[in-house]
């Protein structure tokens, strides 16, 4: 008997396993709950998203390094929202920027630019809370009973290293009803925070 669970040990990472869903099914939504988002992430995994029509990317913003940062300077750390969305967006250029050239970097990184602008990635950074929740949701376009989608939790971030690199822990879910609590979860904390998540978006026609 096969087990759901997977550790991005040799073959069965998160990666190939991503890989094997858009080959075989037709995911239409694609949300993502992380508590770490890196470019470099989304660079790996863009080439299977054409056929997704909409991406939902709910990113815990790593509030322990401005509290780091602010107890460092002998400051008292203030949730400030300007701040919050600043330093994701600086974390985002820092990443690009160092990501290794290679042309699957390069077509990821000008995909993940046309994205922005045509809205259809949408990504918030969270900053009050730290969300170390990990879960991806795959749905097609219209529910049935036979396997309309699949979830899948876990330790992998939406990074690189998350996605093949580091030992994880994931189990993959395809019953409607985990199905259904997942995407409950992500909606609750999408639509009932919604004051503290902000949109990161183009202005401008300049992005990032």
């Amino acid at each position: 008997m096969s087990t759901k669970f997977f550790t991005n040990k040799g073959e069965n990472t998160l990666l190939n396993k991503l890989e094997g869903l858009f080959q075989h099914k037709k995911p239409y939504y694609f949300d993502a709950l992380v508590g770490f988002f890196r470019a470099s992430g989304y660079f790996r995994i863009r080439k299977f998203l054409d056929q997704v029509s909409k991406i939902r990317i709910l990113v815990g913003i790593n509030v322990d390094n401005l509290v780091l940062e602010a107890t460092s300077k002998g400051l008292l750390f203030n949730s400030n929202d300007e701040v919050t969305k600043e330093d994701f967006l600086s974390n985002i250029k820092c990443d690009i920027q160092d990501a290794d050239y290679r042309k699957e970097t390069e077509e990821g990184m000008l995909k993940f630019i046309e994205d922005l602008v045509s809205k259809k990635i949408e990504i918030k950074a969270h900053p009050s809370k730290n969300i170390h929740a990990k879960i991806y949701i795959f749905r097609e376009e219209e529910k049935h009973d036979h396997g309309y989608g699949m979830v899948i939790t876990g330790s992998s971030n939406l990074t690189e290293a998350g996605l093949e690199k580091n030992f994880e822990f994931n189990v993959e879910l395809r019953d409607n009803v985990d199905i259904e609590y997942a995407l409950e979860t992500f909606e609750d904390l999408t639509v009932n925070t919604a004051p503290e998540i902000y949109r990161l978006g183009c202005q401008h026609n300049r992005c990032l």
